[in-house]
C-alpha cells in the first residue's frame, strides 16, 4: 500500500509523513508514505494506493483528480486543520478509508 501526498516541497508535509508513518509502525500496518511536489505527480501517480493533497496546492486539485481516474487511485484533500496540527493518525485514517471505497 502506498500513499502519497503532494506538496509544494514544504518542510511542513514532511512532518506529516513521519508522523504518519510512526502511526502505522505502531499499527503493524505495512504501508508506504511518501511526500512528493506537485511536478511529480504525473510519474507517481499510476503506483500509488491512494493520493492525499497539501492545502498548499489545493488549486491543483480537480486536475489530479483528473488523472488519477485513470488509474483508479481515489485522491482527496488532506483537512487543512489536521495538516496545519500535524495529525498523523488522524490523516492516516482517512487516506485507509480512501483506499477502503475503491
Amino acid at each position: 500500500m502506498k500513499i502519497v501526498l503532494v506538496c509544494a516541497a514544504g518542510m511542513s508535509t514532511s512532518l506529516v509523513v513521519q508522523r504518519m508513518k510512526k502511526e502505522a509502525a505502531n499499527r503493524q500496518l505495512d504501508v508506504e508514505v511518501i511526500a512528493i511536489p506537485m511536478e511529480e505527480f504525473d510519474q507517481q501517480v499510476q503506483d500509488a494506493s491512494v493520493v492525499l493533497v497539501g492545502p498548499q496546492v489545493r488549486f491543483k486539485l480537480s486536475e489530479f483528480e483528473k488523472k488519477a481516474e485513470e488509474y483508479g487511485v481515489p485522491v482527496a484533500m488532506i483537512n487543512p486543520r489536521d495538516y496545519g496540527l500535524i495529525n498523523g493518525e488522524k490523516i492516516l485514517d482517512d487516506a485507509l478509508a480512501l483506499i477502503d471505497q475503491r
